[in-house]
């Protein structure tokens, strides 16, 4: 890797252009930010039915007596027995941040296909302690664009930019308010939920990135933590 080497004070020179755009940054994501709350809601009508650790739970009732609801879409589908690479990537950046985002009325859930005891099994060889429920019995992941049986549209993922899967990954938020009413607010999928990989943040940071511009599948390196090391 070829790079410019140049003394300590034209380092510090460059140094301070680039905070000039890191702080240009900075307020765009602000504003960004802004406007993603500021998105009209949809009100949710349907029931839904999940299995939970203490048995069936509405949508409602995920909420924990919080008004703010945030469900990563976990891909795990009925007959896997292990959770998606990307997913589990996904799933150690965010692994015990419910107790920060509880403290600001926010109850943070995974959400996927597969039986709870699965689920529950997956989670505990990963060490995981995140809530995780399962949709197998109900039509979240179709009505939230996530899943694509036989009779969905994979072409509608990413609100059309984005071909879709059996089964993909996406965040959705949900607000509750004082009358127990349900509302959609937000969702992202595909690279909208790059900004919630903390370790895609710190790749960025280092010389080479993510360096995945070579591989046919730029996730292709990604496996599941107890799996590195291992010969192939």
């Amino acid at each position: 890797m070829k790079h410019t080497i140049v003394k300590p004070e034209e380092w510090l020179v460059a140094r301070r252009a680039l905070l000039e755009k890191e702080k240009e940054f900075t307020r765009l994501r602000e504003e960004l930010a802004q406007a993603r709350r500021d998105l009209p809601w949809e009100r949710v009508d349907q029931t839904y039915i999940f299995d939970g650790p203490n048995g069936e739970r509405t949508l409602e009732q995920l909420f924990e007596g919080r008004s703010q609801l945030v469900v990563y879409h976990f891909m795990f589908k009925p007959e896997a027995q292990a959770g998606c690479n990307g997913c589990s990537f996904w799933a150690d950046s965010f692994d015990h941040i419910g107790p920060h985002l509880a403290a600001r009325d926010v109850t943070f859930l995974a959400v996927s296909r597969a039986p709870l005891e699965r689920l529950f099994a997956f989670r505990e060889r990963m060490g995981w302690s995140f809530e995780w429920v399962s949709s197998q019995r109900n039509s979240f992941n179709v009505d939230y664009r996530v899943s694509f049986g036989p009779d969905g549209d994979p072409s509608t993922y990413n609100y059309g930019l984005t071909k879709g899967g059996a089964d993909m990954p996406g965040v959705s938020v949900f607000f509750k308010d004082e009358r127990g009413q349900v509302f959609h607010t937000y969702s992202c999928f595909s690279r909208g939920i790059d900004m919630l990989n903390t370790a895609y943040h710190y790749l960025d940071l280092v010389p080479k990135g993510r360096d995945e511009a070579a591989l046919a599948n730029t996730m292709s390196w990604v496996k599941h933590r107890d799996q590195y090391g291992e010969v192939a």
